[in-house]
């Protein structure tokens, strides 16, 4: 257990860092009134959203927890109060500074004019983000592994096996105290990564739908009532929905790991007589101890880049920084792998390259990680052919523009699909099951680089905005648009790093799941053919499609409204379009912050009814299916909306670059593109990343129940009448 003073060191140095970042870049100047007046608007829309959302969060969480604590045991209830509370927290600070720090980059780029010195500011106020992702997530752990683990001895050897609560439910205690905290943190993710979603999406369609494409003005223009909202959503979908995404994965691999390891250890124990105490120890320690590690090396890496002269290339800077915390991520946990199993009996575990096998595995998911970011970016970025052919079809109009992306969209979904096959393969070849939870704990290791660089974009994306809204000089837009373009590029990796966590991170879930209702002296087996696995698995795969239509709708509901309301004032208040009249921005927040509440409703309900009902009808073979056919389909669909949607978007971008000659801003060729762009909108920032909460918080929740219907479930109780 000394291993926690590392993870209790690792998650205060990170939130104490993050508090430095935090108040350094609150010091730096505001700007102009103007500046300072349109940063005020941002921020109080920001907290109107937050407001909103935390009156029906804290209900349904006292709710869940309570019925937690009830049906399986208190201290589920409460680990599960303490995972909803540090993804909050952690949401809310990194909304905050983005706030803060969005107005600060304008000013920095107004007063310097330089692009190093205006990128060092956008970079350190994403790094509060970042660090307080892996901070309060390892702190949340840490309290759980002492309060539970070792308070109240869950961890002690003698407590490792099932234990039975008063509905006669067996369960271990300390892997269900574990799932319970995982599953805290999946249901503020769904709020802020779906609510956000809508939100954003919702704002940003009702702006450009009547803003750009009726009336004609520029993007960010301060006559548009919508504008301001707009600004918000970057925040709420792109900051804290990103951030809370990205914990939830972090803390569900953790979460997956460790039960694997109980169950490894009473799988060995019923076939061969068991694994030293030593070796369980450092199985269900391991997990926490490389995500430690891998804090400390990112705060390494985001400190080399904060503390050296920037050069005028961010992609470049960027890069250094997610090189650096990867590097010494890797060289850390090889270090603790020797160390931790280096001379232990490894026999039934299959660690088949001895103490360095859950090394070489969590090495296997960093690699993925890259090259998911890679292919992405290729995809993504207006630098490469896919992105250019969208921008070449938008001269010959919209409707070529739309198939053009789909097309990108659709092919861009093979290469990511076959690294995370080739992982798995390799990650089971080199450390059986436990390796493929490790390879996606590797994978998000360096997550506070991974979440720095991803917030660095709304930031700049804000910043451009507010230089657009303040009128200032052109030389300060053009130095905002650099760092949102390259903010475009790392935005479109970091979906495609979240869907690849995701997937790794919800599959080592269901192998927990599956191992949790088989018995421990035979190999855990889901069998394909049997026929309410099969049915399972076929409702499963259409699960991602319905969420997504809902989603869509949502957020065309949503953007209804908003549009309805901007052409209102543009028709009552003359005097908007002339100048003379400052619209109503306050009207639109409200819109987008009630409309993305009441519509994530439904999404919600299904993200939990579904492996429940099931769960409870037809029993642990069908959820099992279920869980098998939603994380197939939401990968393929959350690839293709994500890269389709990020294209779309920077097709658009490259047109207004000025890069293809003869065509500009405003011409008919950037109308079509702006269509384009329209139409991604909801597919890259709503439904992509919304999918990868719906596999984990179902993956999860199956975890916590099959306990529960894998022994009640309207099916057993019928068959057991003949």
């Amino acid at each position: 257990m000394r291993w926690l003073v590392l993870i209790f060191f690792a998650s205060v140095l990170a939130l104490s860092y993050a508090g430095i970042n935090f108040y350094s870049v609150k010091k730096i100047d505001e700007g102009t009134h103007a500046m300072k007046d349109i940063a005020s608007r941002i921020r109080t829309g920001a907290v109107t959203f937050l407001k909103y959302e935390f009156r029906i969060i804290v209900i349904i969480t006292l709710v869940v927890a309570l019925l937690m604590g009830v049906v399986v045991g208190w201290y589920v209830g409460v680990a599960f109060m303490i995972g909803a509370i540090m993804s909050s927290l952690a949401a809310v600070v990194g909304m905050r500074i983005a706030t803060y720090a969005n107005v600060r980059v304008s000013n920095t780029a107004r007063i310097t004019r330089r692009l190093g010195q205006t990128l060092k500011v956008a970079f350190k106020g994403g790094s509060v983000m970042g660090l307080c992702v892996s901070g309060f997530a390892l702190l949340g752990l840490f309290i759980v592994y002492i309060v539970f683990g070792i308070l109240f001895k869950q961890l002690s050897i003698d407590n490792v096996y099932l234990v039975r609560n008063w509905l006669g439910i067996e369960f271990s205690s300390f892997t269900m105290t574990v799932s319970g905290y995982a599953l805290g943190c999946s249901i503020i993710a769904m709020f802020f990564r779906v609510g956000g979603g809508i939100y954003t999406k919702a704002a940003d369609m009702g702006a450009d739908l009547v803003g750009k494409v009726e009336v004609g003005i520029p993007e960010d223009d301060p006559r548009n009532p919508a504008v301001i909202a707009d600004n918000v959503g970057d925040n709420v979908g792109d900051v804290a929905g990103l951030g809370s995404d990205l914990l939830e994965s972090y803390v569900g691999a953790i979460a997956s790991a460790v039960i694997l390891a109980f169950h490894l250890y009473l799988s060995s124990e019923a076939k061969s007589g068991g694994i030293s105490q030593s070796a369980f120890e450092n199985l269900f320690m391991y997990p926490i101890v490389l995500a430690g590690f891998g804090v400390i090396a990112c705060i390494v890496g985001i400190a080399y880049v904060l503390l050296k002269e920037l050069s005028e290339d961010p992609r470049r800077e960027l890069n250094i920084s997610t090189w650096v915390s990867a590097g010494i991520t890797i060289v850390l946990a090889g270090f603790a792998s020797w160390l931790m199993f280096k001379g232990e009996d490894l026999a039934g575990l299959n660690f088949r390259l001895g103490a360095l096998s859950p090394w070489i595995a969590s090495v296997l998911g960093i690699i993925a990680g890259v090259a998911i970011g890679f292919i992405a970016e290729y995809y993504t970025s207006y630098d490469y052919e896919p992105t250019r052919s969208i921008a070449a079809a938008s001269t010959e109009g919209p409707a070529l523009t739309v198939a053009q992306g789909m097309s990108v969209g659709m092919m861009s979904t093979m290469a990511p699909v076959l690294v995370l096959g080739a992982t798995v393969i390799t990650a089971f070849g080199t450390a059986g099951m436990y390796g493929i939870a490790m390879a996606a704990i590797g994978m998000l290791s360096f997550v506070t680089t991974t979440v720095t660089v991803d917030t660095y974009g709304p930031i700049s994306d804000n910043a451009g905005g507010i230089a657009e809204m303040s009128k200032l000089e052109d030389e300060v837009r053009d130095i905002t648009d650099k760092l949102d373009s390259v903010g475009n590029t790392t935005a479109a990796i970091g979906k495609g790093f979240a869907i690849g966590s995701a997937a790794l991170a919800a599959t080592s879930l269901m192998i927990a799941y599956i191992f949790s209702f088989s018995p421990p002296e035979i190999d855990p087996i889901l069998d394909i053919i049997n026929p309410m696995t099969l049915v399972g698995a076929m409702v499963g795969t259409a699960i991602p499609y319905l969420f997504s239509g809902i989603l869509i709708e949502s957020v065309t509901k949503a953007a209804r409204k908003m549009v309805d309301e901007v052409r209102r004032q543009f028709k009552e208040e003359p005097g908007i379009l002339d100048g003379t009249v400052e619209p109503d921005f306050n009207s639109c927040i409200a819109i987008a912050s009630e409309g993305a509440l009441h519509e994530m409703k439904l999404p919600l309900y299904m993200a939990v009814v579904f492996p429940l009902l099931g769960g409870f009808m037809f029993g642990a073979n069908f959820v099992g299916g279920v869980l098998i056919g939603a994380i197939l389909s939401a990968i393929m669909l959350a690839l293709y909306t994500g890269n389709a949607g990020g294209a779309w978007d920077n097709a658009k971008k490259y047109i207004e670059s000025g890069a293809m000659e003869g065509y500009s801003r405003g011409d008919a060729t950037h109308a079509a593109a702006v269509v384009g762009d329209t139409v991604g909108d909801p597919l890259k920032d709503t439904v992509g990343p919304s999918l990868d909460i719906l596999i984990k918080i179902m993956s999860t929740l199956s975890l916590i129940a099959v306990a529960i219907f894998s022994r009640y479930n309207l099916l057993s109780w019928l068959i057991s009448l003949f």
